[in-house]
C-alpha cells in the first residue's frame, strides 16, 4: 500500500464527524485530495462517466499559466538588470526575477488558503480547488516591487469580498483575482497605476519606468515611433522584454497559455475569439477617426492586443466559467463587448491607461443578463403549443 495513503487512512477517523477534530474536516480533505484524486464514488443510478474534475481542471489552468509565471521571473530580473544597468544572464535573470516573484505568489496562497480554510470550516463544506487558480492569477496581475502587506490585504478582499460573501466558488459573479486587483489598484495607485518600479534598482525599492501604455507622442511624433524611441517596439511588447506587471508583459506566453486552454476546451474559444474581435475592430474604427495622431486611437489593432493585460485577461480572467455566460452566443457578446470597451477605456480616458480589468468586471455583472437575454429569444422562437 502506498505509505502516503496508509498515513492518511490512519488519521481519517481522527477528522470524520466523531472525531476530535471534526472542525478540521475540510483541511485534512483538501490536503488528502492533494495527493489522490478525489475518493467518493456513486453507489446508485444515473452514473455519468467524465474525465475531467474540478482537481483536473483546474491543474490544466495552472499548466497554462507556467509560461507566463516563468517568463514573469525571468522579466523581472531582466528589467532588474537593465535598471542597475547589467547584463545579465538567463539564470542570473531567472534567478533574481524568482526572489521577487515567488514571495509574492507564496503570500497569495498562504493568505488565500487561510480565508478558504476559516469558511469551509465555518460551513463545513469541503475546500474548493477554485482558489489554486484564484492564487495564481492574482500575483500575475501585480507589478513585482509591490509591498507584500498589499498582497495579503488584496487576496484577503478579493477572497472574502469578492467571493466567499456570495456563498463560496460557483456563486461569484464577479472574477475573485480581477476583484482583489481592482481594490489594491484603487486603494494604492502609486503602487499599481501610471509608472511601474522596476524591481531590484536598489537596495531601497527600485526605479520608475513608464509602462507602454502610458507612453503618449508629442511634437507630431506617431504613437508608434514614440513607443519604438522608448524601447516598446512590437517585437518586444509581443515576447515581452518590457516594464509591466507579472505576468502581463508577453503577448507570445499568454497565446500559448490561451491556445492550451482551447485545445484542451478547459476556456470556451467564444470569449477568446470574440474578445479579439471586439478589440481589433474598436482600434479599427478609432483609427479611422479624425484627429488622433500621435494617441492610442492611432495605435492601430496590432499594438492594442500586444500592449498591456488585454490577452492575459481575456485568455485567463475572462474565459472564468462561474462569472462569464453560459450560452454560446452570450459567449460571443461577453467576449466582443470586453474587446470593445478595453479601447474605449485606453482611447477616452488616458488616465486610466488600461481598460481590460474594469472591461471584464462590467462584463462579469452583465453575463446573467447576457444569458437570459439568449434565452429568451430561443423561447420566443419556439413553435406555440396548438
Amino acid at each position: 500500500m502506498n505509505p502516503i495513503k496508509k498515513i492518511f487512512d490512519l488519521l481519517e477517523h481522527d477528522f470524520s464527524e466523531s472525531g476530535n477534530f471534526a472542525k478540521l474536516a475540510p483541511l485534512f480533505d483538501a490536503t488528502k485530495t492533494f495527493f489522490f484524486l478525489p475518493s467518493p464514488k456513486t453507489r446508485i443510478g444515473p452514473f455519468i462517466r467524465d474525465h475531467l474534475d474540478l482537481k483536473r481542471y483546474m491543474s490544466v489552468v495552472l499548466l497554462s499559466l507556467m509560461p507566463v509565471l516563468f517568463f514573469g521571473m525571468y522579466n523581472t530580473g531582466f528589467q532588474s538588470g537593465l535598471a542597475r544597468g547589467e547584463s545579465l544572464d538567463f539564470w542570473s535573470a531567472f534567478l533574481s526575477g524568482a526572489w521577487v516573484v515567488m514571495p509574492i505568489v507564496i503570500v497569495s496562497y498562504a493568505v488565500g488558503f487561510f480565508w478558504e480554510i476559516l469558511f469551509a470550516a465555518i460551513r463545513r463544506h469541503p475546500i474548493s480547488e477554485g482558489f489554486l487558480v484564484t492564487g495564481m492569477l492574482f500575483p500575475l496581475t501585480l507589478p513585482p516591487t509591490i509591498p507584500l502587506w498589499q498582497v495579503a490585504l488584496g487576496i484577503s478582499f478579493g477572497v472574502v469580498i469578492g467571493k466567499e460573501i456570495f456563498g463560496g466558488t460557483g456563486r461569484n459573479i464577479l472574477n475573485p483575482a480581477l476583484t482583489a486587483r481592482a481594490f489594491v489598484f484603487f486603494s494604492y495607485p502609486v503602487t499599481m497605476s501610471g509608472n511601474v518600479w522596476v524591481a531590484g534598482a536598489n537596495a531601497v525599492d527600485g526605479i520608475t519606468g513608464a509602462t507602454a501604455l502610458a507612453v503618449t507622442a508629442d511634437g507630431g511624433t506617431s504613437l508608434t515611433a514614440a513607443l519604438a524611441d522608448q524601447g516598446f517596439s512590437l517585437p518586444h511588447l509581443f515576447f515581452g522584454l518590457v516594464p509591466g506587471s507579472i505576468g502581463e508583459t508577453s503577448a507570445l506566453c499568454c497565446l500559448i497559455g490561451a491556445a492550451i486552454l482551447m485545445i484542451t476546451r478547459i476556456a470556451n474559444y467564444r470569449i477568446i475569439l470574440g474578445g479579439m474581435a471586439g478589440l481589433i475592430v474598436t482600434a479599427l474604427l478609432a483609427w479611422l477617426l479624425p484627429g488622433t495622431y500621435g494617441t492610442w486611437a492611432d495605435a492601430g489593432p496590432i499594438y492594442h492586443l500586444c500592449a498591456g493585460g488585454f490577452l492575459f485577461g481575456i485568455s485567463f480572467m475572462a474565459t472564468d466559467p462561474v462569472s462569464a455566460p453560459g450560452t454560446n452566443p452570450g459567449r460571443w457578446i461577453f467576449g466582443f463587448l470586453i474587446g470593445f470597451l478595453t479601447v474605449i477605456l485606453r482611447v477616452a480616458n488616458p488616465a486610466f491607461a488600461e481598460g481590460v480589468m474594469l472591461a471584464i468586471l462590467f462584463m462579469n455583472v452583465f453575463a446573467p443578463l447576457l444569458d437570459h437575454l439568449v434565452m429568451k429569444h430561443r423561447i420566443s422562437k419556439r413553435i406555440p403549443n396548438v
